[in-house]
């Protein structure tokens, strides 16, 4: 019976330490996040687990020849007890009983022992876990890094934009006038413009989307002190009476004549009253005729409504100038604190075909010498009375044509 109790190989191969990990549950430890130790001495980790699993395999054959062993052993002695104690059963049987107590014993012994590939597979499931643990708390760590990174990018950008639309200081010489000019409306704009792409009729995203890309466009043109649009452009002319802060110097041709009974004249005026009033900038206008039959009741009426408004009126026919002054430009056009000109262009059929802001300074200095010398010849609204007093009257003959 000394064999029953033979040394077991893996319990005696276990206290070499590095054979292989120990069989006892109580001896394993589960991998974890706080698991330290194991890194510490093994930085690196692939080759330490492939030598630890290396005894393994080679040590799972191990038990079987020894639970054949003790079959063996057992069914010899179950035949040697029949023998002794049913001689008279013959050696069929007895080799027989001997042969199922022998399968009995591995039978028993292979399903009483433990299970050392289900330990490995709970042992390798426990570290894959650990590492994805590991990874995603890593990945959570990198999210939250990047998340602030974000945050604080926000921030810089919006400080970025706030510093650049900041107006800028003006010199000190002159004093600086009142800005009348914001840019406080500038985050509701960017909000109205998200609400509106926010969902909603597609053809309001579109609109939106349209004038976006034609606001833009003339932006981008004025990188050059130029940009132009098809047409008479009201808007601008009424956005530029607004932001000018020095002065308005404008000519009016028998063209636009028509132009002082529409409502884009009442709202320009209006604008230009405001622009007085409020803020204490100088407009004049002066009307350019090309014959003096113009001179009528009509002209000065529109003269004296301008000039209720505060609007400094003069009026001069261009046939009566002298010769200098007939060479030049004589359309219509608008100088806004002497540094933009608001320039409309006719056809051949004196119709308003195009609108153009030009801020070229050589452009803008010829425009205000002609206006300064076309408004020094230029009658004055008590001049124009008598003027008109004598056309009618058929006391002033000069234009013959």
């Amino acid at each position: 019976m000394s064999t029953a109790q033979s040394p077991q190989p893996e319990e005696a191969a276990a206290p070499s330490g590095t054979a292989g990990p120990p069989d006892r549950t109580g001896d394993r430890t589960v991998p974890g996040p706080q698991d330290q130790p194991r890194t510490a001495s093994a930085p690196d980790g692939p080759p330490a687990a492939l030598a630890a699993a290396g005894p393994d395999r080679d040590a799972a054959p191990a038990p079987w020849p020894r639970r054949l062993l003790v079959g063996l052993v057992l069914g010899l002695l179950a035949w040697g007890a029949a023998a002794l104690l049913s001689p008279e059963d013959g050696p069929a049987r007895q080799l027989a009983a001997a042969g199922l107590c022998a399968a009995a014993a591995v039978a028993v012994q292979h399903l009483l022992a433990p299970d050392r590939t289900a330990e490995e597979r709970i042992r390798r499931t426990e570290s894959l876990l650990a590492e994805t643990a590991a990874t995603v708390r890593d990945g959570l760590r990198r999210h939250d890094d990047l998340h602030s990174d974000l945050v604080r990018h926000t921030e810089d950008v919006k400080q970025l934009v706030e510093t650049r639309l900041a107006e800028p200081p003006r010199p000190a010489d002159p004093p600086p006038a009142p800005a009348r000019v914001r840019i406080e409306a500038v985050p509701d704009l960017a909000t109205n413009f998200a609400e509106v792409l926010a969902p909603g009729p597609p053809i309001l995203s579109t609109f939106v989307r349209l004038e976006m890309q034609r606001v833009i466009g003339y932006m981008t043109d004025l990188t050059t002190l130029t940009v132009e649009c098809p047409g008479e452009n009201h808007d601008w002319m009424l956005t530029l009476t607004r932001a000018a802060e020095d002065s308005i110097c404008a000519t009016s041709t028998s063209v636009d004549r028509e132009f002082w009974n529409s409502e884009p004249a009442s709202r320009y005026l209006h604008a230009q009253h405001e622009a007085i009033v409020e803020h204490g900038v100088p407009v004049r206008r002066l009307f350019l005729l090309e014959s003096a039959r113009e001179l009528d009741d009509r002209l000065l009426r529109l003269c004296e409504e301008q000039e209720v408004l505060h609007i400094e009126v003069r009026v001069a026919v261009l046939p009566e100038l002298p010769p200098h002054l007939l060479r030049g430009t004589t359309n219509d056009f608008i100088v806004y604190d002497e540094t933009v000109s608001f320039e409309i262009d006719q056809d051949l059929r004196d119709v308003n075909v195009r609108t153009r802001l030009i801020a070229r300074p050589d452009h803008v200095q010829d425009r205000m010498k002609r206006f300064r010398e076309l408004w020094e010849a230029g009658m004055s609204l008590r001049e124009l009375e008598v003027r008109v007093d004598d056309e009618e009257d058929g006391t002033w003959m000069v234009d013959r044509g």
